[in-house]
């Protein structure tokens, strides 16, 4: 048996660090918004003979110098081009340039995401990670609520909340890192990544939760609370571990062979989970034993 509790300092100076690093980056440099947040044009063009290739088209669109160029191939020779610029002209020109490199190209729809409609997206995706956050650390809190000895039933809740935190800030860094020096950009996409994050990472704490719950009520006392916790993290760990590295092969899979419009929503869940896994063994069940230390501290003195 491992002695996973024993090394929860160790754990804390890590998840600080990388939280910290994450903080400082976010910032500093902020993230880089895409088209969903800052507005931007759509435009679906036809081609009469096969789609060029997205390298292609960049090279011909190269003079206009587009921002969050998004090419996406689509049914029957077409392609969504997406990027930041509402300008009537400037669609024009971009349009222009396609027809003269590609002749007999038709330009099927061209749609406006005004700015005030993604400002409003930008305000509820912040709402959904809010209200997702506190729907989990409610349900955690409900959950345990027949555990309330030797530790109090919303601290499950709390220490649930604070990995998914823990999770959230360090994905969100790291993409603050791409978007300053790759130009990655994040859009509704990368919210639903975020949203899938908390989901996964709740649920591999919960399983720990429901290990130390089990073992609380079959326990003779000859435990204490922190040994009960150490063996229910060992009696879940390799089902955590499996069940995260089973969805990261797909992930993986995905980044690599799934397409362009995917690859950040993959890269995003990649890190995530792979800290959400982390954070679920040393993180919070870390800080159900450290809340139960203290309080011992507070009744001795």
């Amino acid at each position: 048996m491992f002695n996973i509790i024993s090394k929860t300092k160790y754990a804390y100076i890590f998840s600080g660090f990388l939280v910290a690093l994450s903080v400082f980056f976010i910032s500093t440099w902020g993230l880089k918004l895409g088209i969903d947040f800052v507005g931007g044009t759509l435009m679906e063009v036809k081609f009469e003979q096969s789609i060029p290739t997205n390298l292609e088209i960049e090279k011909s669109l190269k003079e206009f110098d587009l921002k969050s160029l998004i090419l996406q191939p689509a049914e029957n020779n077409s392609m969504i081009i997406r990027y930041a610029a509402e300008d009537d002209k400037l669609n024009q020109k971009v349009f222009g340039k396609i027809q003269e490199s590609y002749l007999g190209s038709q330009q099927l729809r061209v749609n406006f995401t005004n700015s005030s409609v993604s400002k409003e997206l930008r305000t509820k995706s912040i709402w959904a990670l809010f209200w997702a956050i506190i729907g989990i650390m409610a349900y955690v809190a409900y959950a345990f609520r027949k555990v309330s000895r030797p530790v109090s039933s919303w601290k499950y809740g709390a220490g649930a909340v604070i990995a998914l935190g823990h999770d959230v800030l360090i994905t969100v860094g790291a993409f603050s890192i791409l978007g300053h020096v790759y130009g990655t950009e994040i859009g509704i996409p990368f919210i639903a990544s975020l949203l899938t994050i908390l989901g996964f990472s709740v649920h591999d704490t919960i399983v720990v939760y429901d290990r130390t719950r089990e073992n609380l009520l079959k326990n003779s006392n000859k435990e204490n609370f922190p040994e009960i916790v150490n063996r229910s993290l060992n009696e879940t760990l390799t089902r955590s571990i499996n069940t995260s590295i089973s969805t990261l092969i797909v992930l993986v899979s995905i980044y690599f062979f799934g397409g362009d419009s995917i690859r950040d929503f993959a890269l995003a869940l990649i890190i995530g989970i792979s800290f959400g896994t982390y954070s679920s063994i040393f993180v919070a069940s870390a800080l159900l034993v450290t809340s139960y230390k203290l309080q011992i501290r507070a009744k001795k003195v």
